[in-house]
Formats: structure tokens, C-alpha cells, sequence
């Protein structure tokens, strides 16, 4: 299995992991997202640890480890992106699972678990077109806030969406022209 089959498959793996957990009807709310959060990032980690031993980990869910800046190969993971709305049984979520070379970024899976769908960096991907009218993605619970002035510059319309994965996702699937994310969280 090369190195992007593999982030496709922990990627979609670590999806199925979490629908599965959110269907289970153990945990609700914060509880189901913490539980996710641990579940996902436990099956990302140990997948990679048995594929590939010798590479570097990232996760958002692990305390760092220094050692990952001298590596070659480092694994970048997000094991639940839209935590919050994971644990609200909606579908903007996602999975991520990238791989840096030499510190430049070579390939990624984005599992979008909700929508049954991976995006990854395989060749031959292209953007549908364009609306007439530029949708804009922010985020749904804490949108920029120069968002409306940009949306009007723009003539766009505002779209509130969750995790950034979703928001990436909908833009290389056609449902929006823009995502507006202007720092912090």
C-alpha cells in the first residue's frame, strides 16, 4: 500500500470508527465528541505505528513530540475536525490525514464521514464550475467578523458551515466558491 492509499484508508477507517460510535447511543453531546476525539486519534495512531514505524506523528489530539521537527516523514492528523458538530449528528465534519516530506506537505485524505465521501490528493481532480452568484463559506458558530463586508464586496452569499475540512470539501465539490477563515479558532 503506498503512502496515499494508506491516508485514504486511515482516514475512511477513522470515519467509520466515529459513525459507528455515534450510532452506538453510548455517549451524547460533549461526552460523544471527547469519546470521538480519543476513539479516532487512538485508530490513527496505532494504524500509522503499524504501517509505517519509522515516520513521525502530529496529532491534534497528542501532546507534541519535539523529535517530529528533525524527522523526514511526518504524519499531520486531525482525528475529528467539527467535534461539536459530530456530537450534534450533523454531517459538516471530517477526518484528516496528511503526510509532510522534508517539510513540505506531499499528500492528505480528508474523510467526510457524514456525506460518505474521501477527498484525498490523488491526480485528476477538477473543480466544478463556478455559480453566477459566489457562495461563501463561514464558520457556522463563530463566523469572521469583517465576513458580511467581504460577502458584500463580494456580492456573495453567506453559508455557515462547520469543521474546516467540510468547508474545504464543499468548495472542491462545487457547493461554494469561497472559504472565509480569517484566524484564530
Amino acid at each position: 500500500m503506498n503512502d496515499l492509499e494508506l491516508a485514504v484508508a486511515i482516514a475512511e477507517g477513522a470515519g467509520r470508527l466515529l459513525l459507528d460510535l455515534r450510532h452506538g447511543g453510548l455517549f451524547t453531546g460533549k461526552a460523544l465528541g471527547q469519546a470521538g476525539d480519543r476513539v479516532a486519534n487512538a485508530f490513527i495512531i496505532e494504524a500509522l505505528a503499524a504501517q509505517r514505524s519509522g515516520d513521525a506523528i502530529l496529532s491534534e489530539e497528542e501532546k507534541d513530540n519535539p523529535a517530529r521537527l528533525a524527522a523526514e516523514r511526518v504524519w499531520v492528523v486531525d482525528p475529528l475536525d467539527g467535534t461539536r458538530e459530530y456530537s450534534e449528528a450533523r454531517a459538516d465534519w471530517a477526518v484528516h490525514v496528511a503526510l509532510s516530506i522534508a517539510g513540505a506537505p506531499v499528500l492528505g485524505a480528508v474523510a467526510l464521514p457524514g456525506l460518505d465521501l474521501v477527498l484525498s490528493s490523488a491526480p485528476g481532480f477538477a473543480l466544478p464550475p463556478a455559480a453566477a452568484r459566489p457562495r461563501m463559506l463561514v464558520s457556522r458558530t463563530r463566523p469572521a467578523a469583517e465576513a458580511l463586508r467581504v460577502a458584500e464586496a463580494l456580492g456573495a452569499e453567506l453559508v455557515p458551515m462547520g469543521s474546516a475540512g467540510a468547508k474545504a470539501g464543499a468548495v472542491l465539490r462545487g457547493e461554494a466558491e469561497i472559504y472565509l477563515h480569517s484566524g484564530g479558532q
